[in-house]
Parts: C-alpha cells; structure tokens; sequence
C-alpha cells in the first residue's frame, strides 16, 4: 500500500466550489449532468494510519463536476453529514444517519444514494448537500450492501447484507418506486466479507469466499477485523430473482472484489465474468499485517443450473480492477467492459477497453507517476442504447507534477485515441471508491 497522505490518495482538508476551469479539446454538447466521485476522507485531512483498513473507514467526501450544453460548470465537494460528522462538528447526532457511506453512489426510484459498506445509505443531491435518510427505499435504512445491482429494463434494484450478527446475509429484490418485493434470509455459518454481487435477467449470484471475519483482530489494534481463512470454502449461491430456489456452488479457493457482469448463456446457464484474486488480506505471520496481495486478473464462471457445475476459467493475464459497463447491460449479455490497468500493488494507471466479442482490447495510458480512478460510461442521450459503447468514458486523472486533477472525456467507441476533453480543475480529487453519472434529468 503506498504512503495514504501522498500523491493520489492524499486527503483533502477543506470543502470547495469552483466555476473556472481550464478545458483542453470540446466537451461534447449532449453530456448534461453531474458525475460524483466517493471514497473515504478523514476530517483532519490526514490518515492517521497507513494500511488499507485505515483508508476504508475514514469519513466520506463527495466530489461532483457538472456538465451543462458543452461546458464545466461547476466543481464541488463535501463530506456527507453523518453522525460521525455531526460529533467531529460539534452538532445535534440525532439528526444525523448513523453511518459511514463512503463507498458508492446510485441512482434509484428518484433518490440519490451514497453507500456505505454494509450500513445504511444517505440521501444526497447533485448539489452534495445531505439530506438524511432513505424516503423511497425504507427498507435499505436498516443497512445495504454498497453494490446493489439495478436491472435497466425492469427497474428492480436487488441487493444483499452481509452482516457480523445473526442473520449474517439477507437477500432483497425492491421494484422501480422502491418498495421490497423479495426479503429472504440465507443461512450461512459465519459471517462472511461480501462486497459485491451479480444478477442476470432472472437470477441473482451471492458470493461467500475466503475471506471472512476474525474478531480477535481487534485486540491486536486493527480497525475491521477481516482476513484470508483457508479453513473457509469458496462458494457461488444462485438465487431465482424472486427467491423461490436457491443452489450453492462450490468453487477454488479467491476472493472477488468486483464483479463485471452476469447473464444467461441460455435458461440453464449463467455466465459471470470478475476480477478475481487467488488470495487477499492473507495475514503475515511473522509481523503484524498482511502479505502483499495479488493483483487482480478478469475471470469467467460459467455456472451450469442442470449438471450443478461451474467452469473456471482465466480470460487475461493483464492486472485490473474496478471494472463497469454500459448499466443498461447490467443482467444481460454485455460485450464491453472498461477497467483500470493495474500495473503493480502501488498504482492504478491507465483504462483497459476489452471487447469479449473479438476479443481484443483497447488502451488508454496514463504517463507514470500520475493515477487515474474507476471509468464510469455515459450513453449518448436520445441513442436508446442501440450501441453498447456509444457513449462516453469519464474518469479522473490525478496529475503528479501538478498535485492536481483533471477530467478526461473519452470516446467510449475508441479509448485510444485522444481524449475529447481534458478539464483541469486545479485541485486534487483524492483516489477514492466508486462514483456514478447522474444525468441532468435526474438531477435533484
């Protein structure tokens, strides 16, 4: 893990507006909206530790670029107002949502959601401004995972929580206005680290891996007490999407941190591509900590419902993480995927385009010593989505030399090429989680 309070993951100290910025190239006209950026932020401006689980459970910030008719309009951040926030400010807790939704954003049922990891979410505005808990998704108040999966042709968001008291997981289906349509318990025997899913068009695919809880940690001064257990199994659950049938499928040992997709091959068999590790936060027995982890490969399960069999395989040797997609594919047959290129455990430097079809891929650079965050693709407007990749790559570039960050806008249909618009906003967004597009219809 690279030094927390230098280069990219640098926090920042302060909130901000700007409304001038420096914009190199044509922002293109159709893209009207806001994208926000989350991840973790300690209200000093400083990590106080400097491992990955003392980056994970810092308070949350909120970044947000509005785009308007070809132009920047406006750059701002905020730390979302929790009660950890409200006690570091010195204000009324009560009025504050007991959580720390530093990992994601979604847009659902006319809410827009920061997540947390497992807590409940907080309702925010393309303003940033906090406006407290879930109104139209009451049932995500008492805790969500920070990746549910949203089905663009239904409306239906599914999710799970995983927690460290009994019932360790809990599925749920909530349809387009928000309301639960499927609660269902999953019996596992200890708690497990889940952090992301899948679903395809009738099923949803949980995952319980080896890395799972280890309470002691926290008499040896650790923060969240996850670890490597090789007395664990591996193992895929697949649910019918409204809970009626549930099977478990075991598979090699890993740990999957972010899933690309999932869809049904046909109605007997799903296929689920990943970023898959062999192992992750394997302890160090001779020193406090963990072994260097692995870095992360895109990996395939082909899941077979009849003969109860799942195929494993490897689709590149090329390192990655935080991989996204069109959303409107999410659940359905995708054919491109973008992610961040890996080159070792200290930096994320550059996007990877793959094309699952021909299987080719394409490649935007990011120069050494700079570091880039997750793409997040936004379709054209008016295109119904008749073209997977017709749209745009947004993804934030931290720029070493100017301890700064700029926006690239990326042709999403050639990567390769330069990008359409570079926006230098002339201050730092710190490398963070993940983040999303609210386009300007969809604005609150």
């Amino acid at each position: 893990m690279p030094d927390l309070n230098a280069g990219a993951l640098a926090p920042v100290g302060d909130e901000h507006d700007s409304v001038a910025f420096e914009v190199t190239g044509r922002v293109p006209a159709d893209l009207n909206g806001t994208l926000i950026r989350n991840g973790p932020n300690p209200f000093a401006g400083k990590f106080a530790g400097a491992d990955v689980l003392d980056w994970w459970p810092e308070a949350a910030m909120l970044h947000g670029i509005s785009f308007t008719d070809g132009k920047v309009t406006r750059y701002r951040n905020r730390w979302v107002q929790t009660q950890n926030y409200a006690v570091n400010n010195g204000e009324e807790v009560a009025l504050r949502v007991d959580s720390n939704p530093n990992v994601n954003v979604i847009e659902h049922a006319g809410e827009i959601l920061a997540l947390a990891e497992g807590g409940p979410p907080v309702r925010v505005n393309t303003s940033l401004e906090t406006l407290g808990q879930s109104d139209f998704h009451p049932t995500l108040n008492a805790g969500v995972t920070a990746h549910p999966k949203i089905d663009a042709r239904t409306g239906e968001l599914m999710c799970f929580r995983a927690d460290w008291a009994t019932p360790f997981l809990t599925y749920s289906v909530l349809n387009q206005e928000g309301k639960q349509t499927v609660a269902l318990e999953v019996d596992l025997a200890a708690p497990s680290m889940m952090h992301d899913m899948a679903i395809t068009a009738r099923h949803s695919i949980l995952m319980d891996l080896n890395v799972g809880y280890d309470f002691s940690m926290f008499d040896e001064g650790y923060r969240i007490p996850i670890c490597w257990d090789e007395k664990r199994t591996s193992r895929l659950c697949v649910l019918a999407r409204d809970g009626s049938a549930m099977n478990w499928f075991d598979i090699e040992p890993c740990f999957i941190q972010h899933v690309v997709n999932a869809s049904e091959k046909s109605p007997d068999t799903l296929e689920m591509d990943v970023v898959r590790y062999p192992r992750y936060f394997k302890r160090d027995k001779r020193n406090q900590g963990f072994l260097p982890n692995p870095l992360g490969v895109l990996w395939r399960y082909t899941i077979d419902l009849i003969q109860g069999s799942v195929i494993e395989q490897q689709l590149d040797d090329l390192h990655i993480e935080l991989p996204r997609i069109n959303e409107s594919w999410v659940g359905h047959p995708n054919r491109y995927l973008y992610a961040v290129v890996q080159p070792s455990d200290r930096e994320m430097r550059g996007i990877v385009c793959y094309d699952l079809a021909s299987n080719t891929q394409q490649i935007h650079p990011v120069a050494p010593g700079d570091q880039n965050s997750e793409p997040i693709f936004v379709p054209k407007p008016g295109t119904n989505n008749a073209n997977e990749n017709d749209g745009y790559i947004l993804v934030c570039v931290f720029r070493h030399s100017s301890n700064t960050t700029e926006i690239r806008i990326l042709d999403a249909s050639d990567i390769s090429k330069a990008p359409l618009a570079t926006v230098a906003l002339g201050r730092r967004v710190p490398a963070g989680f993940h983040g999303a597009w609210i386009p300007a219809a969809g604005q609150i």
